[in-house]
């Protein structure tokens, strides 16, 4: 059974950082995509970036150039880091493994954590 686990999230002014992990168990499938979405109350939810195992990735466009995502394969860890946050960058962060084509859209998703929630103050 594929278990997700984020954590990381928090309160934070606008221009601060915070740096999500998600830990995960019984997932083998090392030829597919990890990643982060995210979904603000009211909104559907969207792609915030996926990487390759083999190291691609790939970002929305709103969040180039101030998150970066990475993993730690011997770890079985993915990660968020995330720098000058924006107040729109509230939402909650959902970690996601399985991802077909690496896209960045939440139809392609196969496995859900429950998520980590982050708020960004003005």
């Amino acid at each position: 059974q594929v278990q997700l686990v984020e954590s990381g999230g928090g309160s934070v002014q606008a221009g601060g950082s915070l740096r999500l992990s998600c830990t995960t168990s019984g997932y083998t499938n090392t030829r597919l995509c990890m990643g982060w979405f995210r979904q603000a109350p009211g909104k559907e939810r969207e792609g915030v970036a996926t990487i390759h195992t083999a190291g691609r990735t790939y970002y929305a466009d709103s969040v180039k150039g101030r998150f970066t995502i990475s993993q730690d394969n011997a770890k079985s860890t993915l990660y968020l880091q995330m720098n000058s946050l924006k107040p729109e960058d509230t939402s909650m962060y959902y970690c996601a493994a399985d991802i077909n084509y690496c896209a960045l859209r939440p139809r392609f998703v196969r496995y859900w954590g429950q998520g980590t929630q982050v708020t960004v103050s003005s």
